[in-house]
């Protein structure tokens, strides 16, 4: 993937991320634990991290994504939970990818489970507190949820995207 068509394809990809981040902001989720979100932008992280051939490319998107999502309304404290979760996220989710073992909604399922305990992190840090680790296990389980719902998603449209880049490479 190179010159023109890269930057076409990344900007794509931060611009889907970011329009299904504030979908989700619109959507009303009663049905899940404080602070657990659906985290749909991440669909677009999975693809980035299956179609893209350097995997700093898929970082790009995600960092992109999220201090571009965070000065449209989240603001700095959000940004540096998001920032915690997306790229501890990020970086287990290259490893699985990367050792060939887990299926792509295997490696999304654990995004989802890093995610959280990289916001948690963050809280235990900000607070001064591993009390905040008592959450874990509600919020590791609605990460796994919904990073296997994330998975299921990447999955079903990974095919379709591959045949359209491989016709443009």
């Amino acid at each position: 993937m190179k010159g023109t068509f890269r930057m076409v394809y990344l900007s794509l990809l931060i611009s889907l991320s970011l329009a299904l981040f504030m979908f989700e902001g619109l959507l009303p989720l009663p049905f899940l634990a404080p602070g657990a979100k659906l985290g749909l932008a991440n669909i677009v992280t999975v693809i980035a991290l299956y179609t893209l051939p350097r995997w700093h490319d898929a970082l790009l998107v995600i960092v992109l994504r999220i201090v571009i999502a965070s000065l449209l309304g989240g603001g700095p404290t959000i940004m540096f939970y998001s920032l915690a979760g997306g790229l501890l996220s990020f970086f287990c989710m290259l490893a699985l990818k990367s050792s060939g073992h887990f299926s792509m909604l295997g490696v999304s399922m654990a995004g989802g489970f890093f995610h959280n305990l990289g916001q948690l992190l963050i809280a235990a840090v900000l607070m001064e507190s591993l009390g905040v680790f008592y959450y874990l296990p509600i919020l590791g389980a609605c990460g796994l949820v919904t990073g296997g719902l994330i998975g299921v998603l990447a999955s079903g449209a990974l095919p379709r995207i591959s045949r359209q880049l491989a016709g443009q490479r």
